[in-house]
């Protein structure tokens, strides 16, 4: 076991969806607090800050890192940074707080990840979010990532198959999950039958894209501690981030192929590589399922099924609960919800506490290894995280 990998001994986590009342500072504030408590440890002991925001004018906040000082005194003065990577801010700010403790300039980190969506129209949601895009070129400037994602389910069909069955299975499956996450957005189920036909209440928002099959807009936080080998060994809980790697793609998706998904496929088996350890070995999966679609296309970059067969782990029931290797217990952005800025820190709170055995929702039995995927834009900011249970 690798003696120098960074640890998370603590989270905290808000409940995801529709916050009335409550501001971006309220969120950061929150989590802040549920960690430190978590961790039973004093404010003034962390040394390093960092928050993952997307923002993109959804609030007037354009300079939040030090909101995470309004949750303790003990934090004041403590240097404080905003990550912003698009869907992935989260994870960005994780690996800018690992590395800052791999470097030596820190011990103890505080990563929050948070966002405040649910106050704006949906049309001014897709607006900002669609800044993620590449901007110029006015052929992909004018696209909304509900079009990106729904152009890749079009070109699938093209080359291998119609993926609507496959699409509404995953749906379904997610809604399913987020039965059991008290923390969940959207306490539903949805079943297949809707999930799969155009109607009234699920049409079509882009071609080749219903609305059950799109993540949901959300206002929520998340927030954990990082530690040093040192200082990890004092904490009840330890799960050791094994790798964190980050691969970026090319921008503009006229320079790739988009249903290849070349940067999750190359963060993913990058990472696994690195922690030593092949798919066979992982206890469960959290991944970036702002689409459908796109969970479906992470199942072929995983390697769990050639390219265009990925619904054979949908169909053998792999990828559910119960499975070989169930991916998103949690319910996924698609019913969990998708704060954009929290979201890669929801991932990895959520990983740690099913690792310690205290999951929040859906548990898998002994687990020991356990894979975050988080991705901004079309694939474009990819980051692969393999979490360790070290159990003593």
């Amino acid at each position: 076991m690798p003696a120098d990998c960074v640890s998370i001994v603590a989270a905290g986590h808000s409940r995801f969806g529709r916050l009335e009342g409550t501001r971006l500072e309220d969120l950061i504030v929150q989590v802040t607090r549920e960690a430190l408590k978590d961790a039973a440890i004093d404010a003034s002991e962390i040394d390093a800050l960092f928050l993952g925001h997307f923002n993109s004018g959804l609030v007037p906040d354009g300079f939040p890192a030090s909101l995470l000082l309004q949750a303790d005194p003990g934090l004041r003065f403590k240097p404080a940074t905003r990550c912003e990577n698009a869907c992935a801010s989260g994870s960005a700010a994780i690996l800018a707080g690992v590395q800052a403790i791999l470097s030596g300039s820190a011990e103890l980190v505080l990563v929050v990840g948070a966002e405040k969506m649910t106050h704006t129209t949906t049309a001014e949601v897709t607006q900002a979010l669609a800044g993620a895009g590449y901007q110029n070129d006015p052929a992909e400037a004018g696209l909304s990532f509900p079009q990106l994602f729904g152009r890749a389910a079009r070109q699938y069909a093209e080359r291998y198959h119609c993926p609507l069955g496959s699409m509404a299975a995953i749906a379904t499956k997610n809604h399913s999950n987020a039965m059991a996450n008290p923390l969940a957005q959207m306490h539903r189920v949805m079943d297949f039958e809707h999930c799969n036909n155009v109607s009234q209440s699920n049409p079509f928002v882009a071609d080749s894209l219903r609305l059950t099959d799109c993540s949901l807009i959300s206002d929520g936080a998340a927030a954990i501690i990082l530690a040093s080998p040192k200082r990890a060994r004092a904490f009840r809980r330890d799960v050791q981030i094994r790798t964190l790697t980050q691969v970026n793609d090319c921008l503009p998706i006229a320079q790739r192929d988009i249903l290849a998904f070349e940067g999750p496929q190359r963060a993913i088996h990058t990472a696994l590589r690195g922690a030593n350890i092949t798919l066979a070995d992982l206890s469960f999966a959290e991944v970036h399922d702002c689409f459908t679609i796109a969970e479906l296309l992470i199942y072929e970059a995983m390697g769990l099924a050639p390219k265009g067969e990925g619904h054979r782990v949908l169909d053998s029931g792999v990828v559910r609960a119960g499975g070989r290797l169930p991916v998103n217990l949690s319910g996924g952005l698609k019913a969990k919800g998708h704060p954009v800025g929290a979201t890669g820190v929801s991932m990895h709170a959520l990983a740690f506490r099913q690792l310690t055995g205290e999951p929040i929702g859906l548990a898998v039995p002994n687990p020991e290894f356990g894979l975050v995927f988080n991705m901004g834009g079309m694939a474009v900011a990819n980051y692969a995280s393999v979490l360790h249970a070290r159990r003593s």
